[in-house]
């Protein structure tokens, strides 16, 4: 939902200012869509069954592998958008999912090491 919003938010404000991209926007959205479901699988690790609190604890004491799938979720949902929608074939369209794929990762990754204090405390 959060990706959606802020996806239609930023084209709607692009329209009204004069430089509305609906790729840049779908984009945007389906990044924050990946980050908010990465942060939301690890913000509660003493929660749910005992495999989900092993899997949520390995996530926050492994944040870089974890961060992976979220960026090749991001990318691979990415690469259709900007294939049809921005026009630039299939080697431009592979670029710019792959760059955004690898913001994805930096900042999930980042977010859930900074989350790491949390996988000792519930121990």
């Amino acid at each position: 939902m959060g990706g959606g919003v802020v996806s239609a938010t930023s084209y709607g404000l692009g329209l009204v200012t004069g430089g509305g991209d609906l790729s840049w926007a779908l984009g945007l959205g389906i990044s924050l869509f990946a980050l908010i479901a990465a942060i939301g699988s690890v913000a509660r690790p003493q929660e749910g069954d005992r495999v989900t609190r092993q899997a949520r604890l390995w996530s926050l004491q492994h944040p870089w592998k974890f961060s992976l799938l979220p960026a090749g979720i991001a990318a691979v949902l990415d690469y259709p958008v900007q294939l049809v929608l921005d026009g630039e074939g299939v080697f431009g369209a592979a670029v710019d999912s792959v760059w955004h794929g690898a913001l994805v990762y930096l900042i999930a990754g980042i977010l859930t090491l900074t989350m790491k204090g949390r996988a000792q405390s519930a121990r």
